[in-house]
């Protein structure tokens, strides 16, 4: 039996990075022998096992064999005859077929140590157009590593797992779990012009995809269209550091630029109501978590008066603010802010420009926030006025902040 630490762990040790977690082959041992030494078994198509005192991963060395159509149609055969080679042949990108054993010893059998010193993306053989997911998984590394190219036959083979349609074959949950992880690197644009660039953003996302070629307001973008734009505002939300929900609401605040009638073009009036009737079928047919769905659609819904603060009246900013949930969700309603922000900064020369209307919003919710609606619903006699006169205390706590311009 021989153990070798693979994959992630090797490569970002030899990028100087951080090694979060670490996996590892097992070369000549049977699951019964791993039993006996006390691992526990975890995989459910192919023998891996927990250590029983790290519990890093162990898998014993396999090979797998294409059986039909989308990810999940594999054979794998893991034996002790199946050699270290062959299981690193099976990986998707050489720089992920670089194993390390316990001498220290680095096996590279790949030119994954070439890859990594050029900062090229390569696949391992041509098995890999076997896999869709890895259309996904190379666009998520181009925004993991963001001074990395995609070799050009690698990416000939990501184009010919779109126009063989076994992108189409992706489930919805797999699907999101790539997004996510891609939308939570240092780049996440990149993973959206990757995708783009080998046909697939319009397969799994033709809402993003619409928005490319799409021009934005002169006046707010006059060098970018508006696919641009939003991967501009990715990028900010990934810039400040945010949580997913942030980075999903800042992809999909605009989808709905991409239904705006030629006509109508560059403006792009009612936009907004376009975007959240988008959203709708989309996070359902990714499985979009809920905190994610739904701050994506307060974020598409209120974007545009959130920038517009300092010219609202008090009744608007507080009929928002009671729109948002924002007393019972004050988080989200950081978050929904927070996002705004990125939508106004991810344009070009406004990345370190500062957002004020962000600290308007705050004042005006900690003046609503301040309001006693319960001594209000005492001294009201009649119930049925107990909200309308809650509403108005509210109106008048930011009236007296004199936050606005306009006068109402």
């Amino acid at each position: 039996m021989k153990i070798y630490v693979v994959g992630g762990a090797v490569r970002d040790e030899l990028l100087g990075l951080p090694v979060a977690d670490r996996d590892h082959v097992v070369v000549g041992a049977t699951a019964e022998e791993m039993a006996t030494l006390g691992f526990r078994p975890v995989g459910r198509d192919f023998p891996v096992f927990l250590h029983p005192e790290t519990h890093e991963e162990y898998a014993l060395a396999r090979t797998e064999r294409k059986t039909a159509p989308g990810y999940r149609g594999f054979v794998f055969h893991a034996s002790p005859e199946v050699s270290l080679e062959q299981d690193l042949a099976r990986r998707d990108l050489t720089i992920n077929a670089i194993a390390r054993d316990q001498d220290g010893v680095l096996i590279d059998p790949y030119g994954g140590r070439r890859d990594l010193e050029a900062r090229v993306l390569r696949h391992v053989s041509p098995a890999f157009a076997e896999d869709p997911v890895r259309v996904l998984r190379v666009a998520r590394f181009a925004a993991r590593f963001a001074d990395f190219a995609i070799a050009p036959e690698t990416l000939d083979l990501m184009r010919r797992l779109v126009a063989e349609g076994e992108v189409d074959h992706l489930v919805a949950e797999r699907v999101w779990q790539e997004l996510a992880k891609g939308l939570m690197e240092s780049r996440p644009s990149r993973m959206f012009e990757s995708l783009r660039r080998c046909g697939a953003l319009i397969r799994l996302l033709p809402e993003l995809d619409a928005l490319f070629g799409v021009p934005q307001r002169a006046d707010w973008h006059p060098e970018v269209d508006c696919g641009v734009h939003t991967l501009l505002v990715v990028d900010m939300a990934a810039r400040l550091g945010l949580p997913l929900p942030v980075r999903f609401a800042a992809l999909s605040h605009d989808l709905g630029k991409g239904r705006t009638p030629a006509e109508a073009l560059p403006r792009h009036t009612g936009h907004e109501a376009a975007s959240v009737a988008l959203l709708g079928p989309l996070c359902q047919r990714l499985r979009v978590p809920t905190d994610c769905r739904d701050l994506a659609r307060l974020v598409a819904m209120f974007h545009g008066n959130i920038h517009r603060a300092a010219e609202l009246k008090p009744p608007t900013m507080v009929s928002l603010i009671e729109q948002c949930d924002a007393l019972r969700r004050p988080e989200r309603f950081g978050l929904i802010l927070a996002a705004c922000e990125c939508d106004f900064r991810g344009r070009s020369g406004f990345a370190d420009r500062p957002y004020p209307q962000a600290e308007l919003w705050r004042s005006a919710f900690a003046a609503v926030r301040a309001v006693d609606a319960g001594a209000i619903a005492l001294a009201c006699p009649d119930p049925a006025q107990i909200p309308l006169r809650i509403h108005e205390a509210r109106v008048a706590a930011v009236r007296q902040l004199g936050l606005q311009h306009p006068q109402d």
